[in-house]
């Protein structure tokens, strides 16, 4: 019903992906498995729909909260996680990055810890050591270290990332619980990022923040999120979220209309958005399937190739988070094999604060992804120690 092994040339598009290797890697013309977005096409009613608003004519000043985006947005989150969202308390903004910018000049100062868990979405790193807070990581599933983080006096903000990015961890219901209890003891707001939770695997189950957290007045915490990622959308740019307490919902609004000038939300971002959550889920289950076999191709061939890395496809999303330290292999001499000899640019743990890890973007045709992961084994096995 949906071909995914169709081969899309995105060269010439300004894809960074494609495009913007050389600003990244030094070479122009590599394969890319990086930046995480996917090699497919929106889904068929996305792209319908835009069809359809484009040929109205008009795009005068809009706004996000007439028209059905939020009614969509509720009846998503019914539908697909099982739980129910106020539309009233939801926010826009132009991307999950800068609702996270937002919320930490509302609810942190410059110099106060932010925790994350380590590997980190590097995309954080640059929000928060940008504007002066301090990124505080600690390892994915360790409570101890993270509690002692959020102990600290001037730890303010836990930073979540669910599913997270890197590993594709989906977390379960208990963990979420202990992390707001953690938080509530130590006076953190919580900030959750869920743009892959539409991208979790079969046999798991994405809860969101909505779901664990205590809305009211002095309850500082927030779910920033968009279609944008499991619908392939991302430089139609927009995000939603969810904040708890209503007060502060309306600062975060206010300061987004006023500070940072959002007048008017893109409009084929809405109609993208209201498509996708009314009549993409046919094609996102597809997707999702595709992207399993695929995983279970590259689980194959490491299995077979390189034995001493004891890999498992991840819990959500597209993205392969391969541990490559048993096989001794140094992180700068492999990104020169892949680029030199290889010819394909994947991103190093390194960038996520894990080196000796690499992170291989698989929303792509299987032809490609098969091309990958030979790249990667070729190179690895030739610098085994």
């Amino acid at each position: 019903m949906f071909d995914f092994d169709r081969e899309i040339d995105r060269r010439g598009t300004a894809s960074v992906q494609w495009d913007g290797l050389s600003d990244r890697f030094g070479v122009p013309d590599l394969l890319p498995f990086t930046v995480s977005d996917m090699d497919f096409a929106s889904p068929p009613a996305v792209l319908d729909a835009l069809r359809g608003r484009i040929g109205h004519g008009v795009f005068g000043y809009t706004d996000w909260r007439l028209g059905e985006f939020r009614e969509a947005v509720r009846d998503w989150y019914a539908s697909r996680h099982g739980t129910a969202v106020d539309p009233e308390a939801m926010v826009y903004a132009p991307s999950v990055l800068s609702q996270l910018s937002q919320l930490l000049r509302m609810w942190t100062e410059p110099g106060d810890g932010v925790v994350v868990h380590t590997p980190t979405y590097d995309g954080f790193r640059k929000v928060v050591t940008g504007l002066g807070r301090e990124l505080r990581g600690v390892p994915v599933g360790d409570l101890d270290a993270l509690e002692r983080e959020l102990a600290r006096p001037d730890s303010r903000m836990l930073l979540l990332c669910s599913p997270h990015n890197p590993t594709g961890r989906v977390w379960r219901e208990e963990e979420l619980k202990e992390f707001a209890r953690l938080a509530e003891r130590h006076g953190a707001a919580v900030v959750s990022d869920e743009i892959h939770a539409d991208l979790t695997g079969e046999g798991h189950r994405h809860i969101p923040w909505t779901a664990v957290a205590e809305p009211g007045r002095g309850r500082r915490w927030a779910l920033v999120t968009s279609g944008t990622k499991a619908f392939n959308f991302p430089a139609l740019s927009g995000s939603y979220g969810f904040l708890g307490d209503p007060d502060e919902r309306v600062a975060f609004v206010r300061r987004m209309e006023t500070g940072e000038g959002l007048a008017s939300p893109a409009v084929l971002s809405l109609t993208a958005h209201v498509a996708a959550y009314r009549h993409g889920a046919p094609w996102l289950d597809a997707l999702r399937s595709y992207v399993a076999g695929t995983m279970d191709l590259v689980r194959e061939r490491l299995a077979v190739a390189l034995p001493e890395v004891v890999w498992a496809p991840p819990q959500a999303g597209y993205l392969a988070w391969i541990d490559l330290r048993p096989l001794g292999v140094d992180e700068a001499a492999l990104q020169e094999e892949l680029v030199t000899a290889e010819k394909v640019a994947i991103m190093p743990g390194g960038v996520y604060g894990t080196p000796g890890f690499v992170r291989l973007n698989l929303g792509c045709p299987r032809a490609k992804a098969e091309v990958g992961v030979a790249a990667l084994v070729k190179a690895a096995a030739r610098l085994r120690s």
